[in-house]
């Protein structure tokens, strides 16, 4: 006899229950091939519930193969339908996942990169975005393009045009989510001939992961004040590409001069290289309007890549590609294999967004909230620490580094300063070659306001005496 236990205060339909505890039984081989299981009618009545619950029941059975059906004679058990279960059953026993937080409570974190969301134009962009869902469900709602939306590539193609030097037409920009994937992308692209990457170093280690998960060789080059060293790239290998963030180094903060760009360029042309432009930064140049990109100098042997994350908010997942006309349609094809297309919505609020001159808006407000905060951060850390800290790169974007003479950060000192109250990041955390800038910080203050930075740097203060 076929005894089945239901709980009918559970959250789970009845027949779910019944073919759950059916199909359990088959697959263990306690129901062996050729049994015939009750009626409908009669299990129904046995177990207190509608006979609908049974026939459907029964009929997920059948659709999934466990059962045949005999006509005039009832219902089987189908042959080959054992496999016992080798775990126990339900999710697997895992810790909780903590939620992920900028700042442990009391704890002022000077994490880089990181913008000030609360002066996000909410509104503004709900305007926008309600405006997109007015349009005729079929432009809104329906697949779209690997390459994305023309109205975004148009967009953006005449932003980097006019504010970033950059030489391009729409058909040449892939939209792609955030900086990551455009890098994934490019290496995906790139290292499938030749294995070797050069890297400035120190880097973000997002970027040494990515490139080292799709098999490349790092080479890593020394960077200073101003950049990453021409000087000291490798003569030997014929590398796939050197990644560079010429407007704004991460971590250290220099400004490619001009003389350095044409170096690469013609070390790009000599060894059949690339050069991937991260323009990390470039819209918040203090001092002056943004640089030119390298991308201007040689479209044909540089590949730029641009974000929405720093500029307008991390959660869009919106940046692009802009690539060499040979590398065009292998890109689309790997976006298309990734994820398919970006958010189809986002990309034409966005279009618009930028169209309408709330971006540029948003931008020139942005850009003078940071250049005071980094003023602030400099004005503290010299006036906590005088002629033992010096301020390296240039006045640009939402960190800045800071050397402390003879003052290495172990484990143990951050531990210290955090117990003071600041979180910082030791530049050294994104060496590829160890042992280097084990004494300078890099410091975001994008997301702090004056009176927080300056606690901030109190602590660091207390802490390092």
């Amino acid at each position: 006899m076929l005894w089945l236990t239901l709980d009918k205060c559970s959250r789970v339909p009845m027949i779910r229950q019944v073919y759950e505890q059916i199909r359990r039984r088959i697959l263990d081989g306690e129901l062996p091939a050729g049994t015939r299981l009750p009626s409908s009618r009669e299990l129904s009545e046995r177990l207190g519930v509608s006979r609908n619950v049974i026939l459907e029941a029964y009929d997920l059975l059948y659709a999934e193969g466990f059962t045949e059906s005999k006509t005039g004679s009832g219902t089987y058990i189908a042959p080959g339908s054992v496999y016992p279960a080798t775990s126990p059953l339900g999710p697997p026993e895992t810790p909780p996942i903590a939620p992920k937080t900028d700042c442990t409570s009391g704890v002022i974190d000077f994490k880089s990169g990181t913008p000030d969301l609360r002066l996000f134009p909410t509104r503004t962009w709900l305007s926008m975005l309600k405006q997109v869902y007015a349009s005729p469900p079929e432009e809104v709602l329906a697949y779209g393009h690997p390459e994305g939306r023309m109205e975004l590539r148009e967009t953006i193609c005449r932003h980097v045009v006019e504010r970033r030097g950059v030489c391009c037409h729409p058909d040449q920009v892939v939209i792609t989510s955030g900086t990551t994937q455009a890098i994934g992308i490019v290496c995906a692209l790139l290292l499938r001939k030749r294995r070797e990457a050069i890297l400035e170093d120190p880097i973000t280690l997002d970027i040494q992961h990515i490139v080292r998960s799709h098999g490349g060789k790092i080479l890593p080059v020394p960077v200073d004040d101003a950049g990453i060293i021409t000087e000291r790239l490798p003569q030997g290998p014929s590398p796939a590409f050197v990644f560079v963030t010429p407007s704004h180094q991460f971590p250290m903060g220099g400004t490619l001069p001009i003389q350095r760009r044409i170096d690469l360029l013609h070390y790009a042309e000599a060894t059949g290289a690339f050069i991937v432009e991260d323009d990390y930064d470039s819209e918040f140049r203090f001092d002056g309007p943004p640089i030119s990109s390298l991308h201007g100098l040689c479209p044909e042997r540089v590949i730029y890549i641009g974000t929405f994350s720093k500029t307008f908010c991390p959660s869009i997942r919106t940046g692009y590609l802009v690539l060499p006309k040979e590398l065009i349609t292998p890109a689309r094809t790997l976006k298309w294999q990734s994820d398919l297309h970006n958010d189809t919505a986002s990309q034409l609020a966005l279009a618009e967004f930028i169209t309408r001159g709330h971006y540029l808006r948003h931008l020139s407000k942005m850009k003078k909230l940071y250049r005071q905060r980094r003023l602030t951060t400099v004005n503290a850390l010299t006036e906590a620490f005088g002629d033992r800290v010096s301020i390296l790169g240039s006045d640009t974007g939402l960190h800045l580094s800071a050397r402390f003479q003879d003052i290495p950060f172990t484990k143990k000192r951050l531990a210290r300063i955090e117990a003071h109250g600041a979180r910082v990041y030791p530049v050294s955390h994104h060496n590829i070659v160890p042992g280097q800038h084990r004494d300078t910080l890099v410091i975001g203050y994008g997301n702090l306001d004056k009176n927080t930075i300056r606690r901030g740097v109190g602590a660091l203060k207390d802490a390092l005496g």
